[in-house]
């Protein structure tokens, strides 16, 4: 263990910080992180709505949510050109930036004309299911702004006011960009989000098999999501294959034959301990053995949405997205839990799922207690939360590190 921390320190680590320092990965970072307020309003709304399932007269948060974390792409298509702007060099021209990442991000998730001149959004495009849509759109609207840039009309040494030349000075890369979205979705009428479902649909042909069910979680709920992406994008995908499989598990247990579809998304929150990549242990070892106290405060402030498996606090704050000193655990995780999970429930160690559970936000040994009427499948609760503590741990000890340097950085700076 010690070579492999020390690899880890002297090697591992020097050269993926390269790769995070990189502007355009940076700027996506910072954009996240901006974000972050949002996304704790989110997640606590979520958890305060599971009251109602209990209670019916207690007042519904969703809406919160919807306009907290709901919007989250329509923030970072604002947040991830500004920031390239501002990684780049050109500050006076962030804010424009943000505005026409906005305006080109609207025009790529496909908006509908009424004929009384209304205008139709999907919804679920501006929150989570319009997370590649808003990447793409932050760092093609980045890009253009970056490019013109070193053309300018009116240069600094005009006696011009500076707020007038950057009207005048991102007037074209404004016009390019709104002419390539316009371009795309109203004369191509191409809809980027129908695209990315079109793109993973021929995972559904993998079906039932053991590496159906591994690539499709490993990807949505772990590699995806390292790279900001929501793990609801995958979810058309995922339910194509999981809900007719659970309905067939309930209808052949009712007539007492044998369960055998293993990919549902039942059998999926055996492994998704604190969300995605099983990030609760991670979430514990900030909150409790972090000794910096930056990382601290956002496992503690994570500890709660964690502990219902929601997890975007941690994914977006600690973060894990865009860094890969996390992203390469989650990873590991995202293979071990459904590799795990397959062997047990094919064997019969654990009982596979049969009745519909979608309280996807208990905690962990309630839900699988609840999900597989088992002991074992409580007792495996534990042999999960085991192995994404040992995976986590030298990740989490070299991250701790380095966060405690940056933090000693930080403070010089502002002395």
């Amino acid at each position: 263990m010690e070579r492999f921390m020390a690899w880890m320190t002297d090697s591992f680590s020097p050269r993926i910080n390269k790769i995070a320092k990189n502007p355009w990965i940076a700027a996506i970072q910072d954009s996240i992180l901006a974000a972050m307020p949002m996304v704790f309003i989110g997640s606590f709304a979520t958890i305060l709505s599971i009251v109602k399932d209990f209670w019916e007269g207690f007042p519904d948060f969703s809406m919160i949510s919807s306009f907290s974390f709901g919007l989250f792409s329509l923030f970072l298509a604002y947040l991830i050109p500004e920031a390239i702007m501002k990684r780049k060099g050109h500050t006076e021209v962030s804010k424009q930036a943000g505005l026409a990442g906005i305006a080109f991000f609207l025009l790529l998730v496909f908006p509908q004309f009424t004929a009384e001149g209304m205008i139709q959004f999907d919804f679920n495009t501006l929150g989570t299911g319009g997370m590649i849509a808003a990447l793409f759109s932050g760092l093609f609207v980045g890009f253009i702004m970056n490019l013109f840039s070193k053309w300018k009309f009116i240069g600094e040494d005009s006696a011009i006011p500076d707020f007038v030349a950057v009207w005048f000075n991102t007037l074209i890369p404004i016009i390019v960009i709104l002419l390539i979205g316009w371009l795309f979705t109203f004369q191509l009428e191409i809809s980027l989000y129908s695209v990315v479902n079109s793109i993973f649909a021929p995972l559904i042909h993998l079906g039932q098999g053991f590496w159906g069910f591994v690539i499709i979680f490993f990807i949505g709920f772990a590699f995806l999501y390292t790279f900001g992406i929501s793990t609801w994008v995958i979810y058309p995908v995922q339910s194509a294959i999981a809900l007719p499989a659970i309905a067939e598990n309930q209808a052949n247990f009712a007539a007492g034959q044998e369960v055998t579809n293993i990919f549902t998304a039942e059998a999926g929150q055996l492994f998704l301990i604190g969300g995605g990549g099983a990030t609760l242990a991670l979430c514990i070892m900030l909150a409790f053995m972090a000794k910096s106290q930056r990382l601290k405060m956002i496992g503690k402030a994570s500890l709660i949405p964690s502990v219902f498996n929601i997890n975007e606090p941690i994914v977006f704050g600690a973060p894990i997205a865009f860094n890969p000193i996390l992203m390469i655990p989650m990873w590991i995780n995202g293979l071990v839990g459904p590799i795990l999970t397959w062997i047990v429930l094919k064997v019969g160690l654990v009982p596979i799922p049969h009745e519909p559970f979608q309280l996807w936000y208990l905690p962990g040994p309630i839900l699988n207690w609840l999900v597989t009427a088992s002991i074992t499948g409580l007792i495996y609760f534990f042999v999960i939360f085991a192995a994404s503590w040992v995976i986590y741990y030298p990740f989490f000890k070299i991250y701790d590190k380095q966060a405690i340097e940056q933090d000693k950085e930080l403070l010089e700076e502002g002395e």
